[in-house]
């Protein structure tokens, strides 16, 4: 289980990897961060955290980073954080209208390969919660979340 003060740690960890060399490194005010971290989460305990590398499509003009918590409740927490700018989406996993998993692959134009993705999508209304895991190390998280989210919102009878 992590507290507040360890999902910060590796908020904070993610965050200063989050910049590509032609990138701008964020700006953040990591003890600020630390204070909105714990007012968020209060004395919860985090069963699993998933950062994303890059943020998903959606949530450009938000933040740089977004990190999925789940909590010993069943609570989700999607966090996005920017240079200033913090916000996170708190919902349970009961209130979740559909779980989809996408392995796949993406015409990286870049390299001009094509890459292995996994997506996680917790959907309810019309807002979408995303996990994602473009290195094979990544895969265990998202897969994770998955069987948790999966076990919580819908338990074999």
């Amino acid at each position: 289980m992590l507290t507040a003060k360890d999902v910060f740690e590796k908020v904070r960890e993610a965050a200063l990897g989050a910049t590509d060399a032609d990138e701008r490194p964020l700006q953040i005010d990591y003890e600020g961060l630390e204070k909105k971290i714990k007012q968020a989460l209060g004395e919860r305990k985090v069963e699993l955290l998933h950062v994303n590398q890059f943020l998903p499509e959606g949530y450009e003009d938000q933040g740089r980073l977004n990190a999925v918590l789940f909590t010993q409740g069943a609570v989700l927490f999607d966090l996005v954080i920017g240079d200033n700018y913090f916000r996170y989406d708190l919902f349970s996993c009961s209130d979740l209208d559909k779980i989809q998993v996408i392995d796949g692959t993406w015409d990286n134009t870049e390299n001009r390969t094509q890459d292995a993705f996994l997506s996680l999508r917790l959907m309810h209304g019309d807002e979408a919660h995303i996990l994602l895991a473009l290195k094979d190390e990544q895969r265990p998280s998202v897969f994770g979340f998955a069987k948790k989210v999966g076990e919580g919102r819908h338990p074999e009878q």
